[in-house]
């Protein structure tokens, strides 16, 4: 006969937790929730017996012993009406979600239209639902800098705001050094006409990622043609447009410096159609943001990428947030993350055209 399975223990709550081990609720609450009062040997017996006992912290009661919500926001801007299922976004996601989970907090996720995003952010503040928020898709000038400011709600934003010269917290990843030292590596290969497939750039991310390429090609004396550049949003189908117009050009690309992973599976695409073979008549580099359902991360990748987890940024800025609300008097954090470049199979030298024969 086989053994029954052991029955799991049902959640325990915060007063029966006390009573187990001899404590006071209050002691407990302070020990789960890291306060330095707390002795090091108290919260770790604390932290031990939760864990053997299952224990869920109540949030609504968290929240009426804290006086806080326990939510973070996260409002995306509906710029463009894929947001919601960018990749991207979805990864960013799962690494603030995270945090979040390990210190109590929950996640409120709300849309805004253009038109009533400033009322979005009012109407969240008003009901007192969330903590702080963190900020997404940043634009060049972006006015949510002054109002969250004004509105003295803690914030993080995930990238930065070019024009701002206000003080604020923020986590981003170094863009314009990563797309310098792209357009860099295609150069040093003997490229010469290097196209820019870049996102939108009303986005600060996008705007930095021109000027690295741009610094790079000017450097070296790279003709700089408008023609080779496109601004949009980065889905497979665009990346394949752009490509298929540029590679009919009279005198087309020998390389693309592509703003990310999806986009790249359109010009592959394309440069396949046209009868050309990727790393070999052309180059592709790629900005990898390491996304769980595309990956570039075998022993040998197909692209050569500029490399950032977009999950760890997510952790980042949610810890930043978690010690910007317990701690509002802290100065202003921020934290550049560099991007790795790693070598791929969609890069090499220029392809040389052979000699014509004189006749």
């Amino acid at each position: 006969m086989k053994p029954l399975e052991p029955l799991a223990l049902p959640p325990m709550n915060l007063k029966e937790l006390a009573d187990v081990l001899g404590l006071s609720q209050t002691t407990v609450s302070r020990a789960l929730n890291g306060y330095p009062e707390v002795r090091e040997s108290t919260r770790q017996r604390v932290v031990r017996t939760a864990e053997l006992h299952n224990y869920r912290p109540n949030i609504r009661a968290m929240g009426l012993a804290t006086g806080k919500a326990m939510t973070i926001g996260h409002i995306i801007p509906m710029y463009f009406k894929n947001e919601v299922v960018n990749p991207v976004f979805g990864e960013f996601i799962a690494g603030a979600s995270q945090t979040y989970q390990a210190n109590g907090y929950e996640l409120l996720l709300t849309m805004a239209e253009d038109q009533n995003e400033e009322e979005t952010y009012r109407n969240i503040v008003a009901k007192g639902s969330v903590d702080g928020v963190i900020v997404h898709s940043p634009r060049t000038n972006d006015f949510r800098v002054a109002l969250l400011k004004e509105m003295e709600l803690p914030f993080v934003i995930h990238g930065r705001v070019n024009e701002s010269t206000l003080d604020y917290c923020w986590v981003d990843v170094n863009n314009r050094h990563a797309f310098q030292r792209a357009t860099q590596l295609l150069i040093d290969l003997g490229h010469q006409r290097i196209a820019l497939v870049n996102g939108p750039e009303i986005l600060n991310f996008a705007w930095l990622r021109r000027q690295g390429y741009l610094e790079a090609m000017s450097c070296a004396a790279r003709v700089i043609d408008d023609a080779l550049m496109t601004s949009a949003e980065l889905s497979e189908a665009n990346g394949y447009r752009a490509a298929q117009a540029m590679l009919a050009h009279a005198d087309p690309p020998t390389a693309f410096l592509v703003s990310s992973y999806v986009a790249a599976l359109g010009i592959r695409r394309a440069v396949s159609q046209a009868g050309l073979v990727m790393g070999e008549d052309v180059s592709v580099i790629i900005h990898d943001d390491e996304l769980s359902f595309f990956h570039n991360s075998d022993a040998f990748p197909q692209f050569t990428a500029t490399q950032s987890s977009v999950k760890l940024a997510g952790m980042r800025a949610a810890e930043m947030l978690l010690k910007l609300i317990d701690n509002p008097q802290l100065s202003p954090m921020n934290e550049l993350l560099e991007a790795n470049l790693t070598l791929g199979a969609s890069t090499g030298p220029l392809k040389q055209k052979p000699a014509s024969r004189s006749s």
